[in-house]
């Protein structure tokens, strides 16, 4: 169990550090990337932003609870 959990939070850590790096930062982002620089520029954040943004908040939930168990799981074992 603590194997599956351990391989769990490395992916959900290399999912998470992609994600991340593909967040808008001051120049450009994932919206830029796909021709939408337009739009965000004028305000509001993109279909696309708000979407990463949904995806990297689920992922880092089950990265936190990933990391919760394997502290349960060495607790008890």
């Amino acid at each position: 169990m603590i194997l599956a959990f351990s391989i769990v939070v490395l992916i959900c850590s290399l999912i998470l550090t992609l994600l991340v790096l593909l967040h808008k930062g001051r120049g450009g982002g994932l919206s830029d990337l796909f021709g939408g620089g337009v739009s965000s520029s004028l305000g509001g954040s993109s279909v696309a932003e708000r979407n990463l943004d949904r995806i990297t908040i689920g992922v880092g939930l089950i990265w936190f609870a990933s990391i919760v168990a394997l502290g349960l799981l060495y607790k008890i074992g």
